[in-house]
């Protein structure tokens, strides 16, 4: 190893190097970044309080909706902070730290979109099973081992890019501690660690990808099957939410990880956001907006704090009355 880490610091170049774009990016990503936060702990505070939410596909959603908070938070701040500061350095164990936070939930939430496919798919194909197979049970073991594989992911991850000798320039070209911008700077032999990362790379996306596509291939031959247009409209629609948050995820993921690092771009810094970034933000939109469950569950919920507010308002007001009329008297 080249000397003691702990002394080592980065230089984080951030998205642009333009002053003048800066604060305008600042203000977008603030933004971006808030709605996230109330769009994604909204999904899991409806769920928990809306016992017509309780099934295993909003139990997958809000630990989706969970990840997305987490790893969207440990880029965002400190983003938003380079884009108004001067100093962009971070330090060693700040920069591991960040990878492997990120490294930990982002197979996480390739594991629970390919656990909401075949959710759908036993759904659709099998729905008088699918009681008995997705259980609670089955959903609680489904999700602790995607914690634990994506866990043990993060921490080898680490170690094979952070273990290796830094001599310099450390300035990784990029907004936050990604693997590929990081592995450039090591001057050791990395054949090793690329080797090990796209392992866990093509067992994580390209594992619940298939996952996922077997899943649909599967679905779409059962629609085709049904006999009534109603049916096929329903079963798409149910399907619609899921399939665009796939799209976008693997869409990004798969260019920006399933390639040699020596042939990554500039263009990686838009796919980063784009997966990063703005796909925390529209999952909530995406499954809210198309979804007709949690469009009604807003609604009664919204009716049950405005009945709610409208008693109290009436009761305030009474008692107000009640005394002024007494001091009357």
């Amino acid at each position: 190893m080249g000397g003691n880490h702990t002394q080592i610091k980065f230089i984080l170049l951030g998205i642009t190097d333009r002053p003048s774009a800066q604060t305008p990016l600042f203000v977008f990503f603030l933004l971006t970044y808030i709605v996230t936060l109330v769009g994604n702990v909204g999904i899991i505070i409806l769920v928990r309080v809306s016992p017509s939410l309780h099934t295993p596909m909003y139990f997958f959603l809000t630990h989706l909706a969970f990840t997305e908070v987490c790893y969207s938070t440990v880029i965002s701040p400190r983003m938003l902070a380079d884009l108004l500061s001067e100093d962009k350095t971070i330090s060693f164990s700040n920069c591991m730290t960040q990878f492997l936070i990120f490294a930990f939930f982002g197979p996480i939430e390739c594991h629970l979109l390919a656990m909401m496919a075949y959710d759908r798919h036993v759904a659709i194909c099998q729905p008088l099973l699918y009681a008995s197979i997705i259980s609670s049970h089955v959903c609680w073991q489904l999700v602790a081992t995607s914690y634990l594989f994506a866990f043990l992911t993060a921490i080898i991850c680490t170690w094979s890019i952070y273990g290796g000798t830094f001599c310099g320039p450390n300035r990784i070209d990029h907004f936050f501690c990604d693997f590929v911008p990081v592995l450039k700077l090591v001057c050791s032999d990395t054949h090793s660690s690329e080797m090990v990362i796209f392992a866990f790379v093509t067992i994580n996306i390209v594992g619940t990808s298939v996952i996922t596509v077997l899943s649909y291939i599967t679905i779409l031959r059962t629609v085709l099957r049904m006999c009534s247009v109603q049916s096929r409209a329903r079963a798409f629609h149910t399907c619609a939410s899921h399939l665009m948050s796939v799209a976008l995820l693997y869409g990004t993921a798969f260019f920006m990880y399933l390639q040699p690092p020596s042939s990554h771009r500039s263009q990686d810094k838009v796919a980063s956001i784009f997966y990063a970034l703005i796909n925390p933000m529209l999952n909530p939109f995406i499954y809210t907006l198309r979804n007709k469950e949690v469009k009604g569950a807003l609604v009664k919920r919204g009716r049950r704090f405005f009945n709610h507010w409208q008693h109290k308002t009436v009761l305030s007001l009474r008692t107000s009355c009640t005394k002024v009329t007494d001091s009357i008297e």
